[in-house]
């Protein structure tokens, strides 16, 4: 009877380490979509305007400065979100 206890818990544990991993993936995308909005419309903008920008910067750089921004608002988001919410499961289960 025993080994049937820490098996729920067991997967009790897991179907909860998961749904945290799903917010943080949620959470993560809708950061990387406003992250790149957020970046590309400068970027485009200032390749049209300045001068400098549009001698030095060809459309790889351009994709190169959204697509780190975006990378970056992702992993962020998406640690700190999976983080928060093991918090507050860890919280909740003490309680």
């Amino acid at each position: 009877m025993a080994k049937n206890v820490s098996l729920a818990s067991v997967d009790q544990k897991l179907a909860m380490a998961k749904r945290c991993s799903h917010e943080g993936v949620i959470a993560g995308a809708k950061a990387a979509v406003v992250a790149s909005v957020a970046t590309a419309i400068p970027t485009l903008a200032c390749g049209k305007m300045l001068p400098w920008a549009r001698a030095n910067l060809n459309p790889t750089a351009k994709a190169l400065i959204v697509s780190t921004a975006a990378g970056m608002a992702y992993f962020i988001v998406a640690d700190k979100t999976i983080l928060k919410t093991a918090r507050q499961n860890s919280f909740n289960k003490q309680g």
